[in-house]
């Protein structure tokens, strides 16, 4: 899905190496996407998929209402992608060393709009500063958990 519009990206500096930042950010992904609101959201944009499911921790093949983790590289990256009704979308974390001790994690999302129905969605999600919100509180609660 690399080959989808680049939407945004989000970077933050976490005050941890990579296997710690690595960690974290597979803890935190999991629980953000575990809410249970997730799941009603998934089913009323006809997201695929629905429910959340396969190996834990994270791996490829495991899946979380309108994600699906396609890649790991621990310590480097996590990719998730998914589709609706409205879009079909990726979602790439990524891990970066400094010699400080600690990690650049930036996080880049792309998306496909398709259709008035895709543009709408996009205006609402997107143009409105919802996905970037949601983004920095994930990324901040990442952030918060190192040291």
């Amino acid at each position: 899905m690399s080959t989808l519009p680049y939407v945004d990206e989000h970077a933050i500096i976490v005050d941890a190496g990579a296997a710690e930042a690595w960690a974290l950010v597979r803890d935190r992904v999991e629980r953000s996407l575990s809410q249970p609101w997730l799941a009603s959201y998934a089913r009323v944009v006809g997201a695929e998929p629905r429910e959340a499911g396969g190996p834990r921790p994270l791996a490829e093949g495991a899946v979380f209402p309108g994600f699906r983790v396609v890649r790991v590289v621990p310590g480097r990256e996590l990719a998730l992608e998914g589709r609706h009704r409205f879009s079909v979308y990726s979602l790439v974390f990524r891990i970066e060393e400094l010699t400080d001790g600690r990690s650049r994690l930036r996080a880049e999302s792309r998306a496909a709009f398709p259709g008035a129905a895709g543009r709408l969605y996009r205006l609402l999600v997107i143009r409105s500063g919802g996905h970037a919100m949601g983004m920095r509180r994930m990324l901040a609660s990442i952030s918060g958990g190192a040291g």
